[in-house]
């Protein structure tokens, strides 16, 4: 029988990719969820695997995915507990958007 690819081989591999710019754009929510849901992928995509290996030739790539993903994952957790700090150490919501205010009229960027 001829050997299949895995199904959502590639889709995680990219998934886990995108997740590392969403951590710089989304304060790590972003990242967060996709690497969750590559993560998701290359679970299903190892039971498949497991079920029959004969029948597969590209487990190589979910093993890859699969250490994006957890990367992705560990950088966008990071992010997001530096952003939580941010957040707490100026006083809270209202002290870091005034901090911000006042970094973007220094930059002469009117809000």
């Amino acid at each position: 029988m001829e050997q299949q690819k895995l199904p959502n081989a590639t889709t995680s591999i990219v998934l886990g990719s995108i997740s590392f710019i969403c951590c710089c754009f989304s304060a790590g929510i972003g990242g967060i969820i996709l690497s969750g849901i590559a993560l998701f992928l290359t679970k299903k995509d190892e039971s498949l695997y497991a079920e029959q290996p004969e029948l597969y030739s590209n487990f190589s790539q979910v093993k890859t995915a699969k250490i994006i993903a957890i990367i992705g994952l560990v950088i966008a957790a990071l992010t997001l507990a530096w952003t939580i700090y941010s957040i707490y150490s100026v006083g809270g919501w209202e002290g870091y958007i005034e901090q911000q205010t006042e970094l973007y009229e220094q930059m002469g960027i009117e809000i």
